[in-house]
């Protein structure tokens, strides 16, 4: 059993959502009933050491359900969080493709779950995995069918594909096709970009309904609190709501 498992609603969806203090942190684990990890951005700290420290103490307020981020999918931070693996592994950590490889080889015995974020091709049934901090910068993109994408997070040792920037159902085709392959391939799926509560019940329909065995939506700055900075608790509770229906219905 991974780490990670317990934070599945009926093994099949956990959310993943953003928070700006342990207290905040504590308020979304507790409204989204435990089936919820929450993103710790190693953007938001000037040293490994300090993004350790902090991602420990949070790790003890909501009993494990930490997500190591990038920070808006930021692959200049990829080195960064390869290191802070190798002290601290938490229940999820986010990846660009390029670099789950040495992630899971820093992780060493520990057991954590990686995604690997690869992006919109343009072409249906076809995403593209130069999201490295260099391979991202090179004129011609590495763009491969679906289904050799996950072969080699497969390879690697990564657990799931993140799909983003999804810019919400702008993609709605290529996501599809995404969860088609997923689910055939039996693999999870991290739908991620501009997910609100206007399109996440749509999105998580098509997941479930592809039959992709487990979907982690990550859901960030719309259900933000633009003045306080802190993710909405209400928000969380409607999200986990559909969550249920849509599990239960597709279950």
């Amino acid at each position: 059993m991974k780490k990670i498992d317990k934070f599945f609603y009926k093994d099949r969806v956990t959310l993943n959502v953003l928070a700006n203090s342990i207290e905040n942190a504590k308020e979304v684990y507790k409204a989204g009933e435990g089936k919820v990890l929450i993103g710790v951005l190693s953007k938001n700290y000037d040293t490994v050491e300090e993004a350790v420290t902090a991602m420990e103490k949070y790790d003890e307020a909501i009993h494990g359900a930490v997500s190591i981020g990038l920070g808006a999918g930021d692959n200049r931070q990829a080195a960064v969080v390869e290191n802070i693996v190798k002290s601290y592994e938490g229940s999820h950590i986010n990846q660009v493709f390029p670099s789950v490889g040495a992630t899971r080889a820093n992780l060493g015995e520990k057991e954590s779950w990686i995604n690997a974020l690869v992006s919109p091709s343009g072409k249906v049934g076809y995403v593209t995995i130069s999201t490295g901090p260099l391979s991202s910068n090179v004129g011609e993109q590495a763009v491969v069918p679906i289904e050799s994408a996950i072969a080699l997070v497969k390879d690697m040792g990564g657990n799931a594909l993140k799909f983003f920037p999804m810019k919400g159902l702008a993609h709605q085709e290529e996501f599809r096709a995404v969860t088609k392959a997923c689910a055939e391939a039996d693999f999870a799926l991290e739908p991620t970009g501009g997910i609100d509560l206007n399109n996440f019940e749509e999105i998580l329909t098509i997941a479930l309904e592809a039959g992709v065995p487990k979907v982690i939506p990550h859901v960030y700055s719309s259900i933000i609190d633009k003045e306080t900075g802190k993710t909405n608790i209400e928000d969380v509770k409607k999200l986990l709501d559909v969550t249920k229906q849509l599990v239960s219905k597709y279950a």
